[in-house]
């Protein structure tokens, strides 16, 4: 399937649908982004914010997909 270009481009393009309709949706997800330890330190003229659970849970997903999708390729 992946021997024609013509597959790859059609994937890079679906990946980007995809990014583009969940940054949409993100605003309207109240957890997004705030979940107990993300790291979030606000000072005078400073501001650090670090989401490391939220990458986790995004890491865990993704990996689950593409296991998904490995797995039924095959």
């Amino acid at each position: 399937m992946t021997s024609n270009p013509a597959w790859i481009l059609i994937l890079v393009g679906l990946l980007v649908v995809t990014i583009g309709v969940a940054w949409l949706l993100t605003p309207s997800i109240p957890w997004f982004g705030k979940m107990p330890g993300d790291i979030h330190i606000e000072r005078d003229r400073f501001q650090f914010y670090f989401p490391v659970v939220t990458c986790l849970l995004i890491s865990l997903a993704v990996t689950g997909i593409m296991s998904l999708i490995r797995y039924f390729s095959n």
